[in-house]
């Protein structure tokens, strides 16, 4: 018999533990409900925010991605270049001097491929810093798209590689030789995209649009363009400047005896490829490459990216690295070697870096 005379039938137990798990279960399923909802909205919701497959996230670059878009950047600006001059509108005019008073031409090769180049680069990489020799108008932006495609050989040579989209400043050089361009002197005509990375660069593009020969390089990635099999160092043949050849051929053959080849030349991206196995039929070849003025830097970041690649360098004359932030332009001259002992160049040339401020 039960305490108090209360008999518990076993029908009774029965309905009285029913009625305990019903109450359980009212309590716990809204828990269970609120937490699976919770759990839900924390998901990314399908064709949200979340980052395509294969791209970097928000705030961040791939720079596999940066590369592929600067070649098609330089190739696109290449054919604008090539366009105006073949239809001979270049509509030159002057935009300023230089340091050394000589005169800066500006034509509308520069200003077409700057806007292709540049509206292209900002358009797949809203968030990063471009630089471009030329003024953007805003009057006269325009859509130009990218449809994510990397070409195989980049895919093949260079992997995924993602960087704070804040550490990345992008250099366009629209045409580099635009005075040559004026000539008609074709061979030294290279659109360029360098990408730099906390100020190094790590990324070069040089493309001559009238062979349609682009070469590219990637720091610790790949590349389509190697050093020669070999430079002469005890009479290097020195590729300078065409306006600045006497300054530096004094200098060098006191340097290296009389037997030492100067070679002047147009555009700064064309120098940088006389450094390297180029097969190309109207390219020189140098052992060196020095310059002796102030020289803007995006003259000069492709080609210092290339170098750096393939273990080359690019310094100012007295051996200090090029910094790719904060000013545009570069005080400290420049000399640049592969496969050579860079220091023993820069230590047999001390009287160069006194120009260079000039």
């Amino acid at each position: 018999m039960a305490p108090m005379g209360i008999r518990l039938s076993p029908l009774g137990m029965a309905v009285f533990c029913l009625l305990g798990l019903g109450v359980l279960y009212h309590l716990y399923s809204g828990f269970l409900a609120g937490r699976f909802a919770f759990f839900m909205l924390s998901e990314p919701a399908a064709g949200g925010p979340e980052s395509p497959r294969g791209s970097a996230p928000a705030g961040a670059v791939d720079l596999r991605e940066l590369l592929a878009v600067s070649v098609l950047a330089a190739v696109r600006g290449g054919q604008e270049v090539k366009r105006v001059r073949e239809g001979n509108v270049l509509n030159a005019k002057a935009k300023g001097k230089t340091r050394e008073g000589a005169e800066e031409q500006l034509t509308s090769g520069d200003l077409l491929s700057n806007r292709r180049m540049f509206y292209l680069l900002k358009g797949a990489f809203p968030a990063v810093q471009i630089n471009s020799e030329e003024r953007v108008d805003t009057a006269d932006q325009e859509t130009v798209s990218w449809d994510r495609s990397i070409p195989e050989d980049i895919k093949q040579k260079v992997q995924p590689k993602e960087v704070p989209a804040e550490s990345v400043t992008v250099w366009i050089d629209p045409l580099d030789a635009t005075q040559e361009y004026t000539e008609d002197l074709r061979q030294y005509v290279t659109t360029m995209v360098c990408v730099a990375v906390n100020g190094k660069p790590v990324i070069g593009v040089i493309h001559k649009p009238f062979s349609s020969y682009t070469a590219w390089a990637m720091v610790d990635g790949g590349s389509n363009v190697k050093a020669r099999s070999s430079y002469n160092e005890k009479t290097p043949r020195i590729i300078v400047s065409r306006s600045h050849a006497g300054k530096v051929e004094q200098v060098a053959r006191q340097t290296f005896g009389n037997k030492t080849v100067i070679i002047p030349a147009g555009g700064a991206g064309y120098k940088v490829l006389a450094l390297l196995d180029v097969a190309e039929k109207n390219q020189e070849e140098a052992d060196v490459y020095i310059h002796v003025t102030y020289i803007k830097k995006w003259d000069i970041c492709a080609g210092n990216a290339v170098l750096r690649a393939l273990g080359g360098h690019m310094t100012t004359l007295t051996g200090e690295e090029i910094s790719y932030t904060g000013s545009d332009g570069n005080e400290g001259g420049l000399i640049a070697s592969i496969n050579m002992n860079h220091k023993a160049l820069i230590e047999k040339l001390p009287d160069l870096e006194k120009t260079s401020h000039k």
